[in-house]
This record gives structure tokens, C-alpha cells and sequence, in this order.
């Protein structure tokens, strides 16, 4: 039996807090699962803008809290922590702490990051890939057991705590592990209650690299990796994934076809491109249905210029 659709809205900044908060009562009025935000630093400037990646001006944790704050149902999360930019047990109790205040809403979202410029721009060693993952794999363990309030004796090669318990003392929430490349969303089939599937952002910047390494057949041949690893807990698992290029309006097929010229990929390509849909509501309806049943795709994040747009799709096909 096909999991039942959720879907969440992504957002980067705000004019105000006040507009922050009434958007977070928006999503939740409009029937959105959750609000999720990324994790990035850089403000304007010659660092972001080579990476074509929008500037973040919220910080997460806070941001995370004041939609929780002002919500009553919505969960709020980070998609996703990049773990290298916190020490992984300051990481964890803000995060216990955010679920606690929040009464459980809190999706922990962790990614072994891929932003190359900026971790340039702080200061932070950019290690390969096979490392990142790794560490994320040992923050993943340290996570676990600073949530459970266990006395800790990790002596990991990335992660080392000894001496102390986690606290507040939390039932971890459903994981999100996120990623593009085999190794990274194997690590989520075993790890993960909901795996986040992404570019593989290999490049260290948006553009058409990722957006290829994502196509439809990209995007199955991803699901098997996940089936693979995942064995017989497959079953369990929550599917999500970015839709990106969302466009809920009459055309839309035109802006389709411009925008695979741009990249590289006809417009039936960009039509079934997973991180896309575009047409009416009916259209886009009937792609996510058909999406689910090929690759068990069932939560959905959309950015928050759709959220409106969008709106019409979360009432027809929420918990369906």
C-alpha cells in the first residue's frame, strides 16, 4: 500500500519576523506538513554568488523556533543540517531542545554538506566526500545516543565524546538524511526514517550537473540504491524529495521546454524530471500519483514562491 502524501514548504529568508511567522501560519492553515529551512551562512557577497545558490538570511535554529512558536501542528526542520559546521554535540542539544519546547515537532534533518565556497569562505576543510560521510555516519551514532540522555563513550575517528549525557533526553524524531550519490543515500536506507533525495551536488555549485545527475532515470536508479541498502526495512521508509521547479499555472509546459534547453534536457525530460512539475492542478496531481507509484515518492517539498500556487495540491492529495 502506497504511504499517504505529506508535503512541506522550504524557505530561505523573511522581510520581518512578523512575515515569518504568518507565513509558518499560512503553511500550516493551508495544510502543509511541515516548514523546513536549509543550513547555510553566507550573505551576499563574491563567496555565494559563484556557487548560484540563493542567500540564506535566517539562521536555522532560531528561525526553526519562532514558526514553532507561532504554529500549533506544523513541525519545523532544517533540510538539512550540515554537520560540519557544528560540532555534532552543540548540534544535538539544540535540536533536543527545539523538539522539547516545540512538544515533538522538530524534523531532524543532518547532511554531510557540499557547498565548496563556503566552507572556503569559513575557514572549514573541505575533506572528500567518502570523509564527509563518514563523519555524518559517526554524528548520525552520536546523535542517537545524546537523545536517548545515554552517557557517552564515543571514540570515533571524526566524533569523540566520553563523559557526560545528553540533555534534554528526547525520543528521536523521524531521521531525514539527504543526498545525491550512492554513498550518502545508502547510508540513509540504513540509517534514516525519511530519505531525502537530492542533486548529486558532486560540483560544489547548482547548475546543470545536478540537475542531470537527477533525471527520471537518475531518479530510479537512485531508488535501488536505497532498495539495496535498505533490505527489508525499505517498506518503512519516507521518500521526499525537492520539487524545485514548481510551476502550478497555464504554460507551464513552455517554461518546461526553456528551461531543459538551458540545462541541456528536452521538454519531456524537464515534464518528468523529478525535482519539477509543472502544468495545472490536475496535471500536477495526476504526476505526483504517477511519481509515487514508480518510486515511492511521497513527501514533497516545495520553495516558498510556490506556496500559494501550490496550495490547491496539498488540499486535493494531503493524506491520500
Amino acid at each position: 500500500m502506497s504511504r499517504a502524501f505529506r508535503f512541506a514548504v522550504q524557505s530561505f529568508s523573511a522581510p520581518s519576523g512578523k512575515e515569518w511567522r504568518e507565513r509558518a501560519r499560512h503553511a500550516e492553515a493551508l495544510g502543509y506538513s511541515a516548514l523546513h529551512l536549509a543550513d547555510h551562512v553566507l550573505g551576499p557577497g563574491p563567496a555565494i554568488a559563484k556557487t548560484n545558490h540563493p542567500v540564506q538570511s535566517l539562521a536555522a535554529v532560531p528561525a526553526m523556533m519562532s514558526a514553532a512558536e507561532a504554529t500549533r501542528t506544523l513541525k519545523v526542520g532544517c533540510r538539512v543540517f550540515c554537520i560540519d559546521y557544528q560540532h555534532p554535540a552543540v548540534l544535538a542539544k539544540q535540536a533536543a531542545t527545539i523538539d522539547l519546547l516545540s512538544d515533538g515537532r522538530l524534523e531532524l534533518g543532518l547532511g554531510a554538506g557540499w557547498l565548496r565556497a563556503e566552507y572556503e569562505a569559513l575557514g572549514i576543510r573541505f575533506d572528500p566526500a567518502p570523509v564527509r560521510i563518514a563523519r555524518l555516519a559517526e554524528t548520525v551514532r552520536a546523535v542517537r545516543a545524546l537523545f536517548a540522555g545515554e552517557q557517552v563513550a564515543l571514540t570515533g575517528e571524526h566524533v569523540k565524546l566520553a563523559g557526560f549525557a545528553g540533555a534534554p533526553a528526547r525520543p528521536l524524531p523521524s531521521l531525514m538524511i539527504g543526498g545525491g550519490g550512492r554513498r550518502v543515500l545508502s547510508l540513509a536506507a540504513r540509517e534514516a526514517g525519511i530519505v531525502s533525495l537530492n542533486f548529486n551536488n558532486r560540483s560544489g555549485v547548482i547548475g546543470a550537473d545536478g540537475v542531470k545527475s537527477s533525471t527520471a532515470d537518475a531518479t530510479a536508479e537512485k531508488i535501488g540504491w536505497i532498495k539495496s541498502a535498505a533490505g527489508a526495512r525499505f517498506a518503512e521508509l519516507e521518500l521526499e524529495i525537492g520539487a524545485y521547479f514548481t510551476f502550478v499555472q497555464p504554460g507551464a509546459e513552455t517554461i518546461a521546454a526553456g528551461m531543459g534547453q538551458s540545462l541541456g534536457l528536452t521538454r519531456d525530460e524537464m515534464l518528468r524530471h523529478p525535482h519539477g512539475l509543472f502544468g495545472s492542478v490536475d496535471a500536477v496531481c495526476e504526476e505526483l500519483e504517477r511519481r509515487r507509484e514508480v518510486y515511492g515518492i511521497s513527501y514533497v517539498t516545495v520553495g516558498d514562491q510556490a506556496l500559494e500556487a501550490f496550495a490547491p495540491v496539498v488540499a486535493r492529495l494531503s493524506g491520500r
